[in-house]
């Protein structure tokens, strides 16, 4: 296999919907609680993308394997298997290779760290899979868009600053002889979910895109997401609205103390967001528009990591 090929099996230019929330989170831990890892960064690394490529291939598989619909761009091109002629025996071997590595970054992870590591690992593993594998597909369901932007947003981003933090910060989980137990910082734990709004209902919006340009394959083969369950036109309204909401998190990073300039210069962002995203619902297209979803998410949450990049330069805070 090629690695033109392969990076078109994994979708590699979507990986920026697992490695900017890795970011974000990465930088939350060094701004909130001036800490870093780099051994933990590197393990979550390895076995994030190693397993955000695999779901995908395994979507891209698990799609060619049920087409009912085998003509079009969504058929033809969009899916690797078919687009380079590859084999279905060297297809499974990547994706096994892809699980077997992340699987292993994972265990170290969690050895290195704590059970709460192994326990949202483990949890969103098994969402991956079944995002795409199983009797009924979360992919195939009008749950794409929830499940894609709580795991791929919120807890990409929580993990992600959790491995730099010390537990008390945000919360630990302990396993004492058969006793398991919980602590969660509640207020911590909530300002993150806010701070992660833009990342969390950014990748819905990426999933709410994708599934409306693939309406008419998709209820021809039988995929019933949430567009094919609201109608196209509420799906479009609802694609506006999701990125106006993504900006109440600035509320949030105006009580972390981030200088209200930078504040200023994100809130700046959803001018040419909104913009964009009018150019979409307008004419939406698997090949012309629907990149704007991707875009959009970029420039929504780069700006907000560049907020959080200059102001941990700002404050000079020793973190290593």
């Amino acid at each position: 296999m090629g690695i033109r090929a392969f990076f078109k099996l994994v979708e590699i230019q979507t990986k920026v919907a697992s490695m900017i929330p890795f970011l974000f989170g990465t930088l939350y831990a060094l701004f909130r609680f001036q800490q870093f890892d780099g051994y933990h960064f590197a393990l979550m690394l390895a076995s994030l993308l190693s397993f955000d490529m695999a779901t995908t291939a395994i979507n891209n598989y698990y799609d060619y394997k049920k087409a009912i619909k085998k003509n079009g761009f969504g058929y033809e091109e969009h899916n690797a298997i078919v687009r380079y002629n590859l084999k279905e025996p060297a297809v499974v071997s990547v994706i096994i290779l892809l699980l077997l590595t992340a699987i292993g970054a994972g265990i170290a992870l969690f050895l290195s760290t704590g059970w709460l590591i192994l326990l949202l690992g483990g949890l969103s593993f098994a969402v991956g899979i079944l995002y795409s594998f199983g009797p009924i597909p979360i992919s195939r369901m009008p749950l794409g868009e929830l499940f894609s932007g709580l795991f791929m947003g919120f807890v990409i981003i929580f993990i992600s600053a959790w491995i730099h933090a010390e537990g008390n910060h945000l919360a630990v989980l302990d396993l004492h002889g058969s006793v398991l137990s919980l602590q969660v910082n509640l207020p911590e734990v909530l300002l993150l979910l806010v701070v992660s709004q833009p990342a969390i209902l950014g990748i819905a919006n990426i999933m709410l895109a994708n599934n409306i340009c693939d309406m008419d394959e998709d209820m021809e083969n039988k995929r019933y997401t949430l567009p094919v369950y609201i109608g196209f036109r509420p799906s479009l309204k609802l694609f506006r609205i999701l990125y106006c909401l993504a900006y109440l998190d600035l509320a949030a990073l105006l009580l972390m103390k981030v200088h209200p300039v930078l504040v200023l210069l994100v809130f700046v962002t959803l001018v040419p967001i909104y913009k964009k995203s009018a150019v979409f619902t307008a004419h939406p297209s698997k090949e012309k528009t629907f990149v704007i979803a991707v875009q959009n998410f970029v420039l929504m949450n780069l700006a907000r990591i560049a907020a959080l990049g200059v102001a941990v330069v700002w404050t000079s805070r020793p973190f290593f």
